[in-house]
């Protein structure tokens, strides 16, 4: 593994990188001259110090100031307005100056037309005309090669044939800027780098840029004494811009890294794909190297053709990447609209969850719940990802590194080194995830990347060695590739889409209810209070009648009995239904309750119809807390009644009653020794008439929990029960600290 370098080497280094005056060196390579035309009256207002040379001229260097008609001629003159007149405005020509033959490039700026002067081909052989046949060959049989590596491997023999240069390379740019070396050609005069990569540091960011903008430049001789531009700035004061000049001189840095690499010449035509700089045609040559305007054209058109390729494949496979994964999408999410929840739907189709991204693992983190697929990192660390991917703001994360991006995550690599996140909330710490493991590999670089670039007496002075170099990669994952990215993006889209669905059937499904709800209390409410006169009614008259008449035989007083046992608990369960129904209509009244003094009221409340009976209180101090003081008591009433009832055949009955406070709740506990009840059917124990005892064994309306589990449910709390057959019961209630009641 490389060592790291030290933070402050690499920002001097990059400062002086920045500082290196690429695009206004003041000076051009000395084979050619250049000349400045102001736009309006055609006159020279810089020039090179070797144009007099150059063009002819035996007037010192009266070049500035002379017009362009003076300069280069009449005729010349009037060919280069023509030019100058087509919408495009960079050209190549041979014109006669001065009784001799110039190659004349030009393009305009903002500081004035440049033109380029250089000595035409030795030979008819190296005009455009010459090269056309062999570019047309080129063009057609680009697409006969089916992978990117012929590709390349038939664009470096052409280029090398075209050019002459002692060797060809074909190199992309990866997410870092390193570049890979994908094709060469050579004639073994110079080393083979195939297969070899060099470090982004090799070509800075401003380099990368004007590669971008200007797709060739050529250096014929690396040990060139560069020319000087007179006067250095124009009338503004600015240096002149030779971004787009074939002339313009290069970085000192540079031309000594061709020296240590053994080239004295170079050639470098940019590939462009979608606008972006995807990789470079590097030409080197041993020896000095002139390649003519027309040769340097023909290259510069195949790069082109080439760059088309390339992006034409690239997009292609993208397409047909992205189609795969649609389909893989539009599967799960069949399988998805099946299922209860979307984070169930893909719990239990992992294998299609994962194929999403080509992930080893995934997980989705909504609403509290985690669900995961294949490999993921321990679920705390899970949540510590995503919480930090919301702390962020993160709308979508990608990395094939996040050990290295995020330190502190480097001891879940094994499993996540690649890590493609997208959230699903706005709100919420909800994300889908997916995970891809650290694949060590070795890589092979043409020279130490550590050296790249060194720094002396406060100058960079380039590496000295290209030897094979190789180093073990730790840390990083399989890259995700930009249609899995979309993919995943596009698939976010798919599953908001599906939870907002589900939530507006949910909302209208709890409109319903609710509306359901309104009219069954109301209706119990109605019948309730309408019911209560009637059975009261028997039951006073049936006692007046057996005041009344003495004489009645024991048959009859029986039957008298019975019926006013039957009233007064008819009665009975109307009042608890009345009271059940009421608690739906009634607003909550907030306010401190002692619950140590409710238990207290409770335990003398209970005391008359219990004094036959050995009962053990084990009451513990009970936290205060926010409420209905009223219906608290009612509920707390209910579970110390439903306690005494089921323990009746206890001696001694033991009733225990605690509370403990905790950050957010309080929670309270009714504990019995009594019958206990079977937790195969605790899901019944707060319904309505529900009951898992018989009646005959003991009484009551079966109203008594569920009115006990409504009351805290409109407190916003929360109320379980555990028990065992003959082992007893226990009931356990929390109840928010902040009193938030959910009404309702």
């Amino acid at each position: 593994m490389v060592s790291a370098v030290s933070t402050s080497d690499l920002n001097l280094d990059l400062d002086l990188c920045a500082q290196e005056p690429i695009r206004i060196p003041g000076s051009i390579q000395p084979h050619g001259s250049l000349v400045v035309v102001d736009p309006g009256s055609r006159r020279i207002v810089q020039a090179s110090a070797n144009a007099t040379a150059l063009l002819g001229k035996r007037r010192g260097s009266a070049v500035l100031g002379l017009s362009l008609a003076e300069l280069v001629g009449e005729s010349a003159r009037r060919q280069i307005d023509s030019w100058l007149a087509n919408p495009d405005s960079s050209y190549l020509r041979t014109l006669d100056i001065n009784g001799q033959r110039l190659q004349v490039l030009g393009h305009q700026t903002a500081q004035g037309i440049i033109l380029e002067f250089e000595q035409p081909p030795e030979t008819e052989g190296e005009t455009l005309e010459a090269y056309y046949p062999r570019v047309g060959r080129f063009m057609e049989d680009l697409p006969a090669h089916e992978d990117l590596a012929a590709l390349c491997a038939a664009a470096a023999r052409e280029f090398r044939q075209i050019s002459g240069f002692n060797r060809i390379l074909i190199y992309r740019f990866d997410e870092q800027w390193n570049g890979e070396v994908l094709a060469e050609d050579g004639d073994g005069v110079l080393p083979s780098y195939a297969g070899l990569r060099f470090p982004a540091s090799d070509i800075p960011p401003q380099a990368r840029e004007l590669y971008r903008l200007n797709r060739l430049r050529v250096i014929p001789d690396a040990n060139y004494t560069p020319v000087p531009i007179e006067p250095p700035l124009d009338e503004g004061g600015t240096p002149l811009d030779l971004s787009f000049a074939a002339l313009r001189s290069v970085s000192p840095v540079h031309l000594q890294y061709m020296r240590n690499m053994g080239t004295l010449a170079s050639m470098s035509i940019s590939v462009l794909v979608d606008g972006r700089l995807w990789g470079l045609v590097s030409a080197h040559n041993a020896l000095p190297r002139r390649v003519n305007a027309q040769a340097r054209t023909a290259c510069d058109l195949m790069g082109q053709v080439l760059s088309q390729h390339i992006g034409a494949r690239q997009r292609g496979a993208y397409a047909a990447r992205r189609i795969d994964l649609k389909q893989v999408e539009s599967e799960l999410l069949t399988k998805i609209a099946a299922s209860d929840s979307f984070q169930s739907g893909l719990g239990n189709h992992a294998d299609t969850w994962l194929k999403i991204a080509n992930a080893s693992g995934a997980a989705v983190l909504h609403d509290g719940s985690l669900f995961t697929a294949g490999v993921t990192p321990p679920q705390d660390r899970l949540r510590a990802l995503t919480e930090k991917l919301h702390r962020q703001g993160a709308d979508s994360f990608v990395t094939d590194s996040l050990g290295q991006q995020w330190p502190e995550f480097a001891d879940i690599v094994d499993a996540a080194s690649g890590v493609l996140a997208i959230s699903i909330s706005q709100l919420h710490s909800s994300y889908i995830l997916w995970f891809r493991p650290e694949v060590e590999r070795t890589v092979l670089w043409a020279g130490d990347p550590r050296e790249a670039k060194q720094v002396e007496n406060e100058r960079l002075t380039p590496r000295n060695s290209f030897a094979s170099w190789k180093e073990l990669v730790k840390g990083r994952a399989l890259p995700w590739s930009q249609a899995e990215i979309d993919g995943a993006v596009d698939f976010r889209s798919a599953i908001v889409n599906f939870v907002l669905r589900r939530a507006e059937e949910r909302a209208e499904l709890t409109s319903q209810l609710q509306r359901s709800n309104r009219e069954l209390e109301s209706f119990s409410y109605s019948v309730s209070h309408d019911l209560r006169a009637p059975f009261r009614h028997i039951v006073g008259y049936t006692q007046l009648l057996r005041d009344r008449e003495q004489s009645l035989s024991a048959q009859s007083q029986h039957y008298l009995d019975s019926i006013n046992e039957a009233a007064a608990s008819a009665g009975q369960l109307v009042d608890d239904l009345l009271s059940f129904s009421q608690l739906g209509r009634t607003a909550l009244s907030m306010a401190p309750v002692d619950m140590q003094k409710v238990v207290q009221e409770i335990i003398r409340s209970v005391e008359p119809d219990t004094r036959s009976r050995q009962i053990e209180w084990r009451v513990q101090p009970l936290p205060p807390t926010n409420g209905d003081a009223a219906l608290l008591r009612q509920a707390l009433y209910n579970l110390v009644d439903n306690a005494l009832k089921y323990s009746r055949d206890r001696s001694p009955a033991i009733i225990e009653i605690g509370g403990e406070q905790l950050a957010s709740e309080c929670v309270y506990t009714v504990r019995d020794n009594g019958v206990g009840f079977d937790m195969a059917y605790a899901h019944k124990l707060f319904g309505v008439f529900q009951r898992l005892h018989r009646m005959e064994d003991f009484a009551g309306t079966g109203i008594g929990l569920a009115l006990t589990h409504r009351i805290i449910e409109r407190h916003g709390g929360w109320i379980e029960a555990h028990g065992a057959v003959d082992r007893g019961a226990e009931f356990r209630f929390g109840i928010p600290r902040k009193g938030a009641s959910v009404d309702g």
